[in-house]
């Protein structure tokens, strides 16, 4: 009997997670024998499921809020990335090893890159928020090669806060809002914002022409900061395509193979 290999998108609540759909139309693609499915754990019970999988033979799981800080807690080795990001989004079992990986900062370039078209390398990029979905994309920035990172939050400590944690690794440097000087070559907004219908407090001045603005949300419409930057002739993406690459790398760490993304992605835009 052949037995698949099992992954599994670990969080609370989980029943929306599009990852079955993305993971399995990459299994199809890449003819990788494995099943994918939504794993629902207690809030206080993150780590004993966990444990449980690995028993029952899982080979990795996608892990989604509230859990990206107990997965890196966990994991017994962690990637650059995902030490630099504060959190796991993906873990792998190898003989009976817990790796913890976070994919969201690269699947947010290659959208940037490949998605948008927008080359990083020489670029001033802004990103709007503080909090751990921008740290998770800082370090992938900047080995794209973005010429400088501004982060805007309105909490300037923070802001500075993590700008003096990646000073190594490049050009990072730390505005409040209000302190925004000149304008930005890709503007990604990390805040959460949009999922309150709120505008961050810019104006149209972090833009310049050809700029592009990048919403880490997604859904059936476009999000005010997208709206608010399309009006003023700036070109936009959301986050959509975020999710599918970051899924992408997750994937091709776990199975040593690379699916194309683009038709998962369209299937995807068209149900949105």
């Amino acid at each position: 009997m052949n037995v698949l290999d099992r992954y599994v998108v670990i969080g609370h609540p989980v029943a929306h997670s599009k990852s079955p759909q993305i993971h399995t139309a990459f299994a199809e693609q890449t003819r990788q024998n494995l099943t994918y499915e939504r794993l629902q754990a207690p809030l206080d019970g993150f780590v004993p499921t966990v444990r449980a999988f690995i028993e029952q033979g899982g080979k990795g799981m996608s892990v989604t809020v509230p859990f990206k800080l107990e997965a890196r807690a966990l994991a017994d080795t962690l990637t650059e990335r995902a030490r630099a990001a504060g959190a796991v989004n993906a873990l792998r079992i190898v003989d009976g090893r817990i790796l913890g990986d976070n994919t969201d900062g690269a699947g947010l370039v290659r959208d940037i890159e490949h998605g948008a078209g927008v080359a990083l390398r020489g670029k001033r990029v802004l990103m709007l928020g503080a909090g751990g979905a921008a740290r998770g994309a800082i370090l992938p920035l900047l080995q794209a090669g973005a010429a400088s990172l501004t982060i805007a939050n309105r909490t300037a400590a923070k802001a500075t806060e993590l700008a003096a944690a990646f000073a190594a690794h490049g050009t990072v440097l730390a505005r409040d809002f209000d302190a925004l000087d000149g304008g930005f070559d890709v503007v990604i907004n990390a805040t959460s914002a949009s999922m309150d219908d709120q505008l961050p407090p810019i104006g149209p001045a972090v833009f310049v022409p050809g700029s592009l603005a990048y919403d880490m949300m997604y859904g059936s419409r476009p999000t005010v900061f997208l709206r608010f930057a399309a009006g003023h002739g700036i070109a936009t993406r959301d986050g959509l395509g975020m999710l599918v690459e970051q899924a992408a790398e997750a994937f091709q760490w776990w199975r040593a193979v690379r699916p194309d993304t683009a038709p998962v992605y369209a299937a995807l835009r068209a149900q949105t």
